[in-house]
């Protein structure tokens, strides 16, 4: 049974087909643990050159993305109860891990819009439960975006990853980072594997792998703490 069915609205669809074959994300798809839609809203332009874009109102650089194909492609979809439209924009709200365990555990269907060119006509944006961001910066277009929606979101379902408890103990799952990792051999190049990892103390070892990722999101993201009410 598949658990979320992803429907891609973009001008650039190879961008996203190599999603279908790599890695474990590509094997979830396989697996029908997730199914991927790519849609090309040049296939639902009107006129014999199927044009999607055109020149700003009141001038300006660029061309914008027209809203007549973009809102035909979303209508043309099928409707898989509950789900979410997700506008990619550099306008939206910054995206974090909790978005992510939200979109997995909630949506059946999540609906990806990707802008492109210098924009996209504002009355696009009515088409969007949510926007969007995956930074303070500006890209050519959503595909990238959205292709981060759909692997962080696709590896929480379940059956994509061999143990679940592995979600739980990485960075940003609690609001703190990962605690440090450490393989064979015990000493390299003066650098040893703390002794706490050797001993076979697993209560030690839990310990001290809390209090690494307290300390390490105190030093490298203290932003994070800010996020959690109940973070000391």
């Amino acid at each position: 049974m598949t658990n979320v069915r992803f429907d891609v609205i973009t001008l650039a669809p190879q961008a996203i087909l190599p999603l279908r074959t790599l890695g474990v994300i590509g094997k979830a798809f396989r697996a029908n643990i997730a199914e991927l839609y790519i849609h090309n809203p040049r296939d639902y332009a009107e006129g014999n050159y199927r044009k999607v874009d055109d020149e700003p109102y009141g001038g300006g650089t660029g061309m914008l993305l027209k809203p007549e194909p973009v809102f035909a492609t979303v209508e043309a979809l099928p409707i898989i109860e509950p789900r979410r439209t997700l506008l990619m924009s550099p306008q939206g709200k910054l995206m974090r891990q909790a978005d992510l365990q939200r979109w997995a555990n909630t949506y059946k269907q999540l609906i990806l819009i990707c802008g492109h060119y210098e924009g996209f006509d504002e009355r696009i944006r009515i088409l969007a439960d949510e926007e969007v961001s995956v930074g303070d910066f500006v890209l050519t277009g959503g595909e990238l975006p959205a292709m981060l929606i759909i692997n962080g979101t696709t590896r929480l379902l379940p059956g994509t990853l061999g143990k679940s408890e592995c979600l739980t103990q990485e960075s940003h799952s609690h609001s703190l980072l990962e605690y440090p990792h450490y393989t064979r051999p015990a000493r390299f190049r003066e650098m040893e594997v703390p002794d706490v990892l050797r001993n076979g103390d697993h209560q030690a070892i839990q310990l001290w792998r809390t209090k690494q990722q307290k300390l390490r999101t105190v030093q490298r993201r203290p932003d994070l703490l800010s996020h959690d009410s109940n973070d000391n």
